[in-house]
């Protein structure tokens, strides 16, 4: 389950009604009406010379306007304030003398928010104050939340991709040359899956080669599968051979249960190949098989029965034994690389990712190919998942 965010601390903002009117009895008529409402704050400005500096000053949540004044024709003043960055949302209330159709259309058609033949009654303009203003301090709590919501993406973002490279940095080098050759490509999704993997040699004959897949998405997903990918790279599990991936996976299961880590599981593949005997034992826990290519082409599907990491306590895992010819290829994978939802809405699967992977292919080119053609079959650069395949080559 994923914990539940903390509601944005919105500001809390006051009327703040600005007057706008070359009539100082206006002025204290409207002053006089809104005094009782203390949570009403009432600002006057006379001289609509000076109204946008005012304005732009007090953070008004509503302005009236008269339209007849010296020196500035209201509908004009009513133009700038439009026209300002820091007033054009603000509601403006129209003052007029007179019920003029031409003059009220004109008023609205420059973006005045209401008309009203003053002086209205006080229980009227307290409401009309009120509704304009409401309006616009939702506005500004939306707005607020909105950057809040920005900003708290931003910084998830750059969590997310210092995590990626982290994970990325873990991951083991290619090997070109050798008893065993391998090369992969990780390309974590925008949100961070649960995806690790690497290899190594226990000793002189036996390599080890590993994939797991947590479940969800984030930073904490990705902890996990750092943690469990040490737990393996460092042979950290007591009383475990890691050459009995049956074992591994059965000690795995046991250190890393759900309830005592956020209720997120994992799938695993684990194998050890021998390379004195060029056997491979192998033992998947609930994770999509590995795909075998022989020399000549044939593929093999290394399937077992098992459940997935963290679910049940004190399971049995088994393992399986397969030749392996010189020149076969190995793929270990998660679900990430073939569970594509293609533009048309139909899925990728398993059989498609099992012929494209039986292909000849220059294996400097190959995983590049790969992923540019699920990326093509998605029809997006990026994917939903982690994409991460293991490539191994057996001389």
């Amino acid at each position: 389950m994923t914990p539940t965010q903390p509601a944005v601390a919105l500001t809390t903002h006051r009327v703040n009604v600005l007057l706008i009117d070359d009539q100082p009895i206006v002025g204290e008529t409207v002053r006089r009406a809104l005094i009782d409402e203390p949570d009403i704050v009432f600002h006057y400005c006379q001289d609509p010379t000076k109204a946008i500096a005012v304005a732009s000053e007090i953070s008004p949540t509503v302005i009236l306007q008269d339209l007849v004044m010296p020196e500035v024709d209201g509908l004009t003043l009513v133009k700038f304030i439009r026209a300002h960055p820091r007033l054009k949302d603000v509601p403006l209330i129209v003052l007029s003398s007179r019920e003029e159709p031409v003059t009220k259309a004109e008023a609205f058609a420059l973006g005045a928010s209401d008309y009203v033949v003053k002086l209205p009654d006080r229980i009227e303009l307290i409401a009309r104050i009120r509704h304009h203003s409401q309006g616009y301090i939702n506005l500004l709590q939306r707005n607020e939340a909105y950057e809040a919501l920005f900003k708290s993406e931003q910084r998830l973002a750059w969590e997310v991709a210092r995590a990626a490279e982290y994970v990325t940095s873990l991951l083991p080098r290619p090997v070109s040359d050798g008893q065993v050759r391998a090369d992969w490509r990780y390309v974590p999704s925008a949100e961070l899956g649960g995806d690790c993997f690497g290899y190594h040699w226990i000793d002189a004959d036996h390599f080890a080669i590993y994939l797991l897949d947590v479940s969800g998405h984030g930073v904490g997903t990705a902890l996990l599968s750092v943690s469990a990918l040490d737990a393996i790279r460092m042979q950290s599990l007591p009383n475990t051979d890691f050459k009995d991936p049956g074992q591994v996976l059965a000690a795995m299961n046991g250190a890393f249960q759900m309830q005592t880590h956020n209720n997120l599981f994992f799938t695993c593949w684990y194998g050890v190949y021998n390379a004195r005997t060029r056997l491979l034992d192998h033992a998947s826990g609930g994770h999509p098989p590995a795909v075998l290519v022989s020399p000549a082409g044939n593929v093999r599907m290394l399937r077992a029965p098992n459940t997935i990491i963290g679910a049940f306590p004190r399971m049995a895992f088994s393992s399986s034994s397969v030749q392996i010819e010189p020149g076969s290829r190995l793929y270990v994978f998660s679900d990430g690389v073939y569970e594509v939802e293609g533009a048309d809405g139909n899925m990728w699967d398993l059989d498609g990712l099992s012929e494209v992977l039986a292909r000849p292919a220059a294996p400097g080119e190959e995983l590049d190919g790969l992923h540019a053609f699920v990326c093509e079959i998605r029809g997006s650069q990026v994917l939903e998942d982690d994409f991460s395949i293991v490539r191994l080559e057996f001389p």
